[in-house]
């Protein structure tokens, strides 16, 4: 039986499109949702303006567009990571009828009642009759295993289109990845830049270098700190979104602004694009690892903030990389090559190369503890609200923002989870939660495999384990912080430092042999035994209470 909310929004529809199948030729005949042959159903990240579905109008087809009760609580998501992809969808479905398309937007007042996707599409199938189902292959497999194998009406076709998103095809990921096998992103990487002819001259790449990456480690200056720019924010208003999570009991977490700064539509993205091009990218990659405590805009520094525009597929990634290479050509010197470098290879290099670890490794991938993290998440990873002036401020941006660059992510917050050894699931289910341009396809690699090595080393070749000194080196963090940096015992001994060598000597007979670490161990055994007894000490009085750090 049909769910009367969902049933009245049909209705409505109905006539609706109705009216406008009158409008548009007086011989449409009535009948319900005009005579509807296939639906089409579009994801929240699938919101892809260049579809090739809509290059012409087809009445025959309606175009669906829900927010799903199924999607809001698969884990509690950060307030704006919901009101950002909710507002997208709705914009995005307005986009489509005013270029003549069928659509059927349902918000959470339609579809509340439904627990999960497949009875809705069933019962919009039935209500319309239509005898084709039609979806793009979605980017996370949970979703994916539940439209391919989900039920059917009887005499209802399924078919499956590809998002005409990504750089590399799906059907050609496993002739560059094999499953359960350690893999490289920089050979990926170059094997992309050959294939796409970016940022090459023949067969070898522009200046020399692939990489330029040990040209993109500066920390900002007292004078670069004051010179920091003023990021391009949007003021897209999402009360009614917040009203609707409010009414049907959503549960979310972080900080709500009822006009949302981030970009939702295909020409804010555009306008992000171009304002990053012209006044962050000169920059971009001498301080892309740079953090700062002293600026109000410490949270964005030369960062594009275009994740969540590609993710909902808003902006094309190669749209967003010839941006950016065009803006290095024109710029005459301006724009150094070490600048658009690191930036292409964040978008064609480490972005496709997790969605290949991904899609060859699922669903055993998000199963893997390689380091047999169990630990629970301290308090302030939901409140901020703790001693550690570098994880205050990352976790406090995050909290505040849904939004952390990839230091963050990976060399604060990321690293104190790894050291500890919390639990990769629920670090995972934290990362997923928490960052507006977060969808499993990109975070479940970079969390579970960079960032805890829970992987054992599919994706990266180390642990990215650090001290308080990569910290310190990176970022103005430390000189404001209530611990010591250098102090690796004592009540004010930096966190990072006691539990970095436990975590090494925790680890050593899995990652010794590694030629990038064996270093770090040779450092410890020129320590006295009763140094290194006082410092596994500290980490474990420091392990025994994480809450109160």
């Amino acid at each position: 039986m049909i769910d009367k909310a969902l049933q009245s929004a049909l209705e409505r529809a109905q006539t609706y499109l109705s009216k406008r199948g009158e409008l548009a030729d007086q011989t449409q005949p009535s009948g319900p949702l005009l005579p509807t042959e296939r639906i089409r159903l579009i994801l929240g990240d699938q919101l892809n303006p260049s579809h090739s579905w809509y290059r012409s109008v087809d009445p025959g087809t309606l175009y669906l567009i829900a927010e799903l009760k199924q999607e809001t609580g698969y884990v509690k998501h950060h307030i704006q990571k919901i009101c950002a992809f909710f507002c997208a969808m709705a914009g995005f479905a307005n986009a489509l009828k005013t270029a003549g398309h069928q659509v059927l937007h349902l918000t959470l007042d339609d579809t509340h009642a439904y627990e999960s996707l497949p009875p809705l599409i069933n019962d919009i199938l039935t209500f319309t009759g239509a005898n084709g189902f039609e979806f793009q292959r979605p980017d996370e497999y949970r979703l994916k295993q539940q439209l391919e194998t989900m039920q059917l009406p009887d005499g209802v076709s399924r078919t499956i289109w590809d998002s005409e998103h990504f750089l590399l095809p799906f059907d050609e990921l496993n002739h560059y990845f094999k499953v359960d096998t350690a893999h490289r992103m920089e050979t990926f990487y170059r094997k992309m830049r050959r294939r796409y002819e970016l940022l090459m001259n023949g067969d070898e790449p522009e200046g020399g270098q692939w990489n330029y990456d040990a040209n993109n480690r500066e920390k900002l200056s007292q004078q670069e700190i004051e010179a920091l720019p003023e990021p391009l924010c949007f003021a897209n208003d999402v009360t009614d979104i917040k009203a609707r999570l409010d009414k049907h009991k959503v549960e979310y977490f972080g900080s709500y602004h009822s006009a949302l700064l981030w970009p939702v539509t295909r020409q804010q993205g555009l306008q992000l694009l171009d304002y990053f091009c012209q006044q962050l990218l000169p920059k971009f990659g001498r301080f892309q690892d740079a953090m700062t405590c002293q600026s109000e805009t410490k949270w964005s520094l030369y960062h594009c903030r275009l994740s969540f525009a590609m993710n909902a597929k808003l902006l094309h990634p190669k749209q967003v990389i010839d941006a950016a290479i065009t803006a290095y050509r024109q710029a005459v010197g301006a724009i150094t090559i070490a600048q658009v470098e690191g930036f292409v290879r964040q978008i064609l290099g480490w972005r496709e190369y997790v969605r290949g670890i991904y899609w060859l490794n699922m669903p055993q991938y998000a199963e893997k503890n390689a380091l047999n993290g169990h630990r629970t998440l301290p308090k302030y990873f939901w409140d901020g609200e703790t001693q550690m002036r570098c994880m205050r401020e990352s976790l406090g941006q995050s909290l505040e923002y849904a939004y952390g660059h990839h230091i963050q992510r990976l060399m604060v917050i990321g690293n104190f989870a790894l050291i500890t050894g919390m639990d990769p699931d629920l670090v995972d289910a934290w990362y997923l939660g928490v960052y507006i341009d977060a969808i499993e396809w990109v975070e479940m690699p970079n969390t579970r495999g960079m960032s805890q090595f829970a992987d054992g080393g599919l994706l990266a070749s180390k642990p990215y384990a650090a001290s308080g000194n990569y910290i310190n080196k990176m970022s103005d963090y430390c000189a404001n912080c209530h611990y010591q940096v250098k102090q690796k015992t004592g009540s004010k001994a930096c966190p990072f430092n006691a539990l970095y060598w436990h975590f090494m000597n925790e680890h050593r007979d899995r990652i010794a042999r590694n030629p990038r670490i064996g270093m770090v161990y040779r450092n410890w055994d020129k320590m006295s035994d009763e140094n290194r007894t006082a410092v596994l000490s500290q980490a474990g009085t420091y392990l025994a209470d994480l809450d109160s750090l």
